[in-house]
C-alpha cells in the first residue's frame, strides 16, 4: 500500500469488487492504518463507469458515515469537497500538509474520499 508521510492511498476499485468486498477492503485498511499510525487514508473508489455515480462510492461513504457515528474515525471528506474552502479539508491539511500537493486537492474528484483516523 502506497504511503506518503501521514497519508496512505488505498485503491478500493482495483479488480472491480462488489459492495461487500469493497466494504471489507475499507475495514481492513482502517484497521491496518491504525496499527501503523497512519493519520489519513485516501480511498480511491471511482465515480462509476456510467457517469451517474458508482456503487462503490456510495458503499464506501455509507460505511464511513457509520464509522464516524460510532466514533471509530474523526471525519471524512468527499473528494468533490476537498479544497481550501472546506473546513474539514483544512483540518486534514493540519494533520498532513502534503495534501496541498495532492492532485485531487481542489479538483472536485468524486472518485475519492479522505478519512481522518482516530489513533
Amino acid at each position: 500500500m502506497p504511503k506518503s508521510g501521514n497519508v496512505r492511498v488505498i485503491n478500493i476499485e482495483m479488480g472491480f469488487p462488489d459492495r461487500t468486498q469493497a466494504r471489507s477492503r475499507v475495514e481492513a485498511a482502517l484497521v491496518q492504518a491504525k496499527k501503523d499510525g497512519v493519520t489519513i487514508l485516501k480511498f480511491i473508489h471511482g465515480y462509476g463507469s456510467t457517469g451517474t455515480g458508482g456503487l462503490l462510492r456510495f458503499a464506501v461513504r455509507s460505511y464511513l458515515r457509520q464509522q464516524k457515528k460510532h466514533g471509530k474515525i474523526i471525519s471524512f471528506v468527499n473528494g468533490e469537497s476537498l479544497s481550501s474552502f472546506d473546513a474539514l479539508s483544512k483540518d486534514l491539511v493540519r494533520h498532513a500538509p502534503e495534501l496541498l500537493l495532492d492532485s485531487d486537492w481542489g479538483a472536485a474528484n468524486k472518485g475519492v474520499t479522505l478519512v481522518l483516523l482516530r489513533n
